[in-house]
C-alpha cells in the first residue's frame, strides 16, 4: 500500500488540489469540470489505438530489427527514421513516451530515442501542410529547418548531460515493460 501511494502520489495531490480549487472558486467550478471531462475523454480516444500500434510493434517488428535500424550503431538511418516516425506520427505529446519506451526495450539507441521524441512534438506532416496553406512555404519549411537543427541540439545536449547510469535506468525499466 505504502508503495502504491508512493507512486500515485503526484496524481492524489493534483486531485485534492483539483477539489479544492473548486470548492474554494464555484464560480469557476462548471468550467473547471468541463475541462476535466473534455481532456478525459481526448485521452480515451487517443491512448487506444496507440497501445494498439504499440502492441503491433512489439510483437510484429524483432529486436535485431530495431538495433539494426535504430540501434546505437545504425549510422545516419537510425536518426533519419526516428524523425520520421515522430514526424508522421499522430496523437498529442504524451502518446510518445509510451512509444518511445517500447523503442528502447527493442533497442533503439538513446540518440534516436530523443530525436523521435523531438519530432513528435514539433515536426507533425499535417501541421506542416496547414503553415504551408495558412502562413507560406517560406515560414513554414524555415521553422522546420530550425527545428531540426534544435533537436539534433537538444538530443545531443541531454545525450551529454544525463549521467549514464541514468540511461541505463530507463532501459532497464523499458525492457521490464510486458
Amino acid at each position: 500500500m505504502k508503495k502504491l501511494l508512493k507512486r500515485y502520489a503526484s496524481v492524489i495531490i493534483a486531485v485534492f488540489a483539483f477539489v479544492a480549487f473548486i470548492l474554494l472558486f464555484p464560480a469557476w467550478r462548471g468550467k473547471a469540470l468541463n475541462s476535466i471531462i473534455f481532456q478525459a475523454k481526448t485521452m480515451l480516444l487517443v491512448i487506444p489505438p496507440i497501445f494498439i500500434l504499440l502492441g503491433l510493434l512489439d510483437v510484429w517488428v524483432p529486436r535485431e530489427k530495431m538495433i539494426k535500424y535504430m540501434g546505437p550503431d545504425s549510422g545516419l538511418k537510425g536518426p533519419v527514421l526516428a524523425f520520421l516516425l515522430g514526424s508522421f506520427a499522430a496523437g498529442p505529446l504524451y502518446g510518445a513516451f509510451p512509444f518511445a519506451a517500447i523503442l528502447m526495450k527493442k533497442g533503439a539507441g538513446f540518440m534516436n530515442i530523443l530525436i523521435f521524441i523531438g519530432a513528435w512534438s514539433t515536426t507533425k506532416i499535417p501541421m506542416l501542410l496547414f503553415e504551408i496553406s495558412a502562413l507560406g512555404p517560406r515560414f513554414a519549411l524555415s521553422r522546420l529547418a530550425i527545428d531540426i537543427v534544435g533537436i539534433i541540439i537538444i538530443a545531443f545536449a541531454i545525450k551529454a548531460t544525463l549521467p549514464k547510469k541514468e540511461v541505463e535506468r530507463l532501459y532497464a525499466e523499458a525492457a521490464l515493460i510486458d
